[in-house]
């Protein structure tokens, strides 16, 4: 899947839910999402807490939680990821490195 095909079935799972309505209890702002993907990468980490393995299923479920979060914030913004992704690629290969 690309990345716009995963943002489709993303907002379809969260039109389907009934939260971008206005009634919302779960209003799917930016702020919102952005506090929603710390919170998802939190959760990440807390499977690292303690060590350097993780079980597997569960980490896989959080990471997808971040991806899902990440999608919607790009959306919500109006970001086109795959793009921001490629600049910054850019970027970051013509960046100077501590240590190099």
């Amino acid at each position: 899947m690309t990345i716009q095909e995963l943002t489709d079935e993303m907002n379809r799972f969260v039109e389907a839910m009934g939260w971008y309505r206005g009634d919302s209890p779960w209003p799917q702002t930016p702020r919102n999402i952005a506090t929603s993907l710390s919170l998802e990468a939190a959760e990440v980490l807390e499977h690292f807490q303690w060590g350097e393995r993780a079980d597997e299923d569960a980490l896989a479920g959080e990471l997808a939680d971040v991806a899902l979060y990440l999608l919607q914030l790009a959306y919500l913004t109006g970001i086109d990821l795959e793009q921001a992704i490629h600049d910054k690629l850019a970027i970051n290969y013509n960046r100077e490195w501590p240590g190099e």
